[in-house]
């Protein structure tokens, strides 16, 4: 089944930047709406920021807004998030999850497949 694989996750200090890559080992990610999920110690996962199977329609949480960018480039079978400003709240474990085509909703539950994780941590 599809396999999405995380990267560029690292240690990056309050009001740095990093961008955050997910690629499939075996399939394509261009049928799938990809939505990027955090979780930080001691709280729940939660969705950041989605896009569309096109890339026409993107969805981020208020928290999020103006700072992160998830695009995607499906010459490149790649969706990215980047993450600017970063600040400590942004801590977490950051997943990448394809979903069937739809909307871009940040419910967990609409995602059938899921990454492992790269740790993001923002820290002085």
């Amino acid at each position: 089944q599809l396999q999405p694989v995380e990267s560029g996750g690292g240690l990056v200090q309050p009001g740095g930047s990093l961008r955050l890559s997910c690629v499939a080992s075996r399939f394509t990610l261009n049928y799938y709406v990809v939505a990027w999920f955090r979780q930080a110690v001691g709280k729940e996962r939660e969705g950041v920021s989605s896009i569309s199977v096109t890339g026409d329609s993107t969805y981020d949480i208020e928290s999020v807004r103006g700072r992160f960018i998830i695009s995607r480039d499906n010459a490149k079978n790649t969706v990215y998030l980047q993450m600017n400003s970063l600040e400590p709240e942004d801590t977490g474990k950051y997943y990448c999850a394809a979903g069937s085509a739809g909307a871009t909703s940040l419910r967990a539950a609409r995602y059938d497949y899921w990454g492992q994780g790269t740790q993001v941590t923002v820290s002085s």
